[in-house]
């Protein structure tokens, strides 16, 4: 099996591939249904490479993402079913789910909404991890529901589907804490890795408008109709738009206490803010890193 895995090690570091030792590993544990620990056990040991191994390497060689040929992504505590059709969660994705939990911790049975949940991983970390929560999640496409019904199912998540833009209507004013990845990328932008390019879906990626920020604004619109007075509201978005976040909430006159938090690697990939009690609200600014 050692040999199989520096050849598919080397396979994938000649296709580009980021890590390609840890895939050559991922690949052949799920063949044979292990941990990965236990796949350097018996590597180490003499043991064969499972069957079909060679194929999957293949297919990761041509950058069809890990997680398709898994079918498994893994997010904070929870695996998650993905495939095609859906939006493959990222690890930066998991800072914006900390400062929901962090946020709900200090309520009550809080109700949370994840507006375009895709596969529905935020809402089922948060469910996950806030007992007593009662959580939403909204998503528009079919194929993504498809796969975040079963995601959801089990933390006891209630799925609709619906336009971000106009979601819940009946719920208007009612939840503490709305929370969103919204497709933030710019119309003219085209992803640089294959694996985001040319297998997630360009429904959850693309933003609408030269700068992508379409659909985050009309998140940030139904935040304010869906949240109580002084609900909280966060965010996730690129790097640039940051400022841009922190603009179109200032000027609307409804949020405050507005702050630009980091992830793990000091970028600036999400916005929060607090929603006043009156439109007249004089916002402030800050910084958090996370």
């Amino acid at each position: 099996m050692e040999e199989a895995l520096r050849a598919a090690e080397r396979q994938l570091r000649e296709a580009g591939v980021p890590s390609p030792r840890v895939d050559a590993e991922l690949l052949a544990a799920h063949l044979l249904g292990v941990s990965r620990g236990r796949l350097r056990a018996l590597a180490l040991t003499g043991a064969a490479a499972p069957d079909g191994f060679e194929a999957l390497v293949d297919e990761r060689a041509r950058r069809v993402p890990l997680q398709h040929l898994t079918g498994t992504a893994h997010f904070r505590r929870i695996d998650l079913a993905v495939g095609p059709g859906v939006f493959v969660p990222r690890p930066e994705t998991e800072t914006v789910a900390q400062l929901v939990i962090d946020r709900a911790a200090g309520l009550e049975a809080p109700k949370i909404v994840d507006l375009g949940t895709g596969s529905g991983a935020i809402a089922a970390a948060v469910a996950d991890e806030v007992p007593g929560a009662a959580v939403y999640a909204v998503e528009l496409s079919d194929l993504a529901l498809a796969w975040a019904a079963p995601n959801l199912e089990r933390f006891g998540v209630h799925l609709k589907r619906g336009d971000l833009a106009t979601a819940l209507p009946e719920h208007n004013g009612s939840f503490d804490i709305v929370v969103s990845n919204p497709p933030y990328i710019p119309a003219d932008a085209v992803p640089n890795e294959p694996e985001v390019a040319e297998h997630d879906p360009q429904m959850a990626l693309y933003g609408g408008g030269a700068d992508g920020m379409e659909l985050p604004r009309a998140a940030a619109s139904s935040a304010a109709r869906l949240l109580h007075p002084g609900g909280y509201f966060v965010m996730e978005h690129a790097e640039v738009q940051a400022p841009w976040v922190a603009a179109f909430l200032r000027q609307s006159g409804l949020w405050t206490t507005i702050r630009t938090h980091q992830d793990l690697n000091g970028r600036d990939r999400a916005t929060s803010a607090v929603l006043g009690s009156d439109s007249a609200s004089l916002d402030t600014t800050g910084k958090e890193s996370r």
